[in-house]
Order: C-alpha cells, then structure tokens, then sequence
C-alpha cells in the first residue's frame, strides 16, 4: 500500500503595488488554516530580500524572479501543500506560466484604483516613482497587464481586508477547491 500525497493548490494574489495582496494572504492563511489546510504563503517582498536582495527589476531578473516563485509554488503543491503567492507578476505570462505548471490554480486579482493605492503606499513605492527615485513600477512606470480571465476579481479599495477574505474564500468554495473527494483523474499535471 502505498501513501499519495493529495496535491495541493494555488492561489495567486495579483494587483498593483499597494492593492493589499500581502495583507490578503495575511488574513486568508488562518481562515484555511482553520479548514484544515497547509498553506503556505509566497510574498514577493520577502523572496526578494532572500533572492535578489539589491534587486534591480530588469526584465531579465523579473523573469527569472517569477519563474522561481512558480517553481516553488509547483513543489509546495505537488507536495500537498496549499500555496497564497502575493506578488504582483505584472506580466499575464507570468500567472500563466503558473496556471500551465500547477494543476490546482487560481488567480485572485486584488483590483484597486492606483489612486487608492497610492494613498496607502505602506512602502512609499509610489511616491518615490513620482520622485524619479525608482523607476519601472507596475502602475506608474511599468504597464500592468490585468488578468483577463481571472477566477476571482476583489476590490480591495471597496472591501475591508476581512471582508474581502471571506469574499475569495466563498469563491473558491464555488470552484472546488475545498471538495473532500478530489477526482484525480482531473487532475491533469499532477
């Protein structure tokens, strides 16, 4: 007899700098937790003080920054762990090099005007990009290419962190992600 390993998922939290993808995957990790779920949360913020830790946002290191996060995303579900990636990704490719790698995928785009963001801009990205401090900032300096087809869509500059959870949580109930009896045969990649 031997022991499968249910493959878990992923959810990648998409959106503008400051649109509140780190503090969903904050508010959303004890809510699965509390179903019973692994999870595991990916923050680009916190990969790129390990990864690239005087990163310099070229084309080049941000496609090779995604690519990791996707890597290690596929290993954590292919491992029956459950995955909350908070990373901008501004690039549709990259979400779709996830979505094409991981058999249980979802993206949540965490949609917030860049007005809002701006004013909550925790990290002060957005007034250094006006400053010419930084440049290549999705939303400023940078195109963000919003999901066309993504399986949940979250206002965040409408919701309350809390709200907005529950909201995805209730969505991803509806796709069955949390079905007990996982037909394996659907699972195509795994």
């Amino acid at each position: 007899m031997t022991l499968e390993t249910v493959p878990g998922f992923a959810i990648w939290l998409t959106g503008l700098p400051a649109s509140g993808k780190t503090t969903l995957a904050t508010v959303l990790r004890p809510l699965l937790r509390a179903r019973g779920a692994a999870v595991q949360i990916l923050d680009s913020d916190d990969l790129r003080e390990i990864f690239t830790p005087t990163p310099t946002y070229s084309a080049e290191e941000r496609d090779w920054f995604y690519n990791v996060i996707t890597y290690l995303a596929g290993l954590l579900t292919n491992n029956g762990v459950n995955v909350l990636i908070a990373a901008t990704a501004p690039q549709r490719t990259y979400r779709e090099a996830a979505r094409a790698r991981i058999a249980r995928f979802a993206e949540v785009y965490v949609a917030c005007t860049a007005s809002v963001c701006r004013a909550r801009d925790p990290k002060r990205l957005w007034q250094r990009a006006d400053k010419g401090e930084i440049t290549d900032l999705p939303g400023a300096d940078l195109p963000y290419e919003v999901p066309p087809a993504a399986e949940i869509r979250v206002d965040t500059d409408r919701l309350a962190a809390d709200d907005a959870a529950r909201f995805i949580l209730d969505k991803l109930d509806n796709l069955g992600f949390f079905h007990p009896d996982i037909n394996r045969d659907q699972l195509q990649k795994y």
